[in-house]
C-alpha cells in the first residue's frame, strides 16, 4: 500500500514540471501569433517569460527527483516552438524584406535549423545522474533572447526594429555559437550553500536582474552580449575548465 502511495505521489509530482514546460510552449505559440499580427515587442516579452518557465521546469524536476527521458524530450519540443520557430518567424517578419522569397526563407530558417541541431546534441549528451555545470554550445533560449534584445535595444535607442544587416549578422553568429564546442556556464542554483562559485554567480545574476528591471530594453542586449563574450573568452583561455568544474561540482557516487 505504501509503495502504491509513493507511485501515485510520484505521478502527481511529474505534472508540475510538465505543466511549466507546457506553459513555455504556449507562450511561444502566443509569441508567434503576436509577431504575425505585427507586434514583435509583445512577442518578445512572452519569450522572456517562456525562458523563465524553461529554466524552472528542469530545476524543479531535479529538485523533486523526477527528471525523466519523457520530460527531457517534452522540454525539447517546447523549446523548438519557443526558441527555434519563434526567432525564425521574427527574422522572416522583420529582417529579410526586399530579398528574393527563397533567399529570405533560407536565411529565416537558420535559427530553426541550428536550434534543433543544438537541442538534438544536448539530448544525446545527457548522462543520467551526472549533471554538468555547463552546456556545450549556446543554449536556444539565450540565442533567442539575444535576438529579441537587439530588437528591444533598437526600439528604445533608434525607434525602429534595427538594421537588417546587423540583425542577420547577429543571427549568423548566434547560429554558429549554438553548435560550437564552447562551454557556457549554466545559471546558478538559488542557494548560497552550493559552493563559492555558485554564490558569486548568484550574486551576479541578482545584480543583473535588478539592472534589467531598472533599465529594461536598454541593458538587456549589453547583458546578454557580456554573458556570451565572457564565456567565449573563458573557454578560449582554458577550454578544459568547464570539464574540471563539472567533475568537482558534481562528484560521482
Amino acid at each position: 500500500m505504501s509503495n502504491q502511495n509513493q507511485k501515485k505521489s510520484r505521478v502527481k509530482k511529474r505534472f508540475i514540471p510538465n505543466i511549466l514546460t507546457l506553459v513555455n510552449m504556449f507562450l511561444g505559440f502566443l509569441a508567434i501569433v503576436l509577431i504575425l499580427d505585427g507586434d514583435p515587442m509583445k512577442g518578445g516579452i512572452f519569450i522572456l517569460i517562456a525562458a523563465i518557465f524553461d529554466f524552472f521546469d528542469g530545476k524543479i524536476a531535479r529538485m523533486l527527483g523526477i527528471d525523466s527521458q519523457f520530460g527531457l524530450e517534452f522540454d525539447s519540443l517546447a523549446d523548438t516552438v519557443s526558441f527555434c520557430v519563434v526567432p525564425s518567424i521574427l527574422v522572416y517578419s522583420l529582417y529579410v524584406n526586399g530579398l528574393p522569397p527563397l533567399l529570405g526563407g533560407i536565411i529565416s530558417f537558420i535559427p530553426l535549423m541550428f536550434g534543433t541541431i543544438r537541442l538534438a546534441k544536448f539530448n544525446l549528451n545527457q548522462v543520467p545522474g551526472k549533471p554538468k555545470s555547463y552546456t556545450e554550445g549556446l543554449t536556444t533560449p539565450v540565442a533567442t533572447i539575444a535576438l529579441f534584445a537587439y530588437l528591444f535595444f533598437s526600439k528604445d535607442v533608434y525607434g525602429n526594429t534595427g538594421d537588417p544587416r546587423t540583425a542577420l549578422m547577429l543571427v549568423s553568429g548566434l547560429a554558429i555559437l549554438m553548435i560550437s564546442p564552447i562551454h557556457f556556464i549554466k545559471p546558478p542554483s538559488f542557494s548560497f550553500r552550493s559552493g563559492k562559485t555558485n554564490s558569486v554567480s548568484l550574486i551576479v545574476y541578482i545584480i543583473g536582474g535588478v539592472i534589467l528591471l531598472t533599465f529594461k530594453g536598454l541593458v538587456l542586449l549589453p547583458l546578454v552580449m557580456l554573458y556570451i563574450c565572457w564565456n567565449i573568452f573563458r573557454w578560449l583561455t582554458n577550454p578544459h575548465r568547464g570539464t574540471v568544474e563539472s567533475q568537482m561540482d558534481h562528484p560521482s557516487g
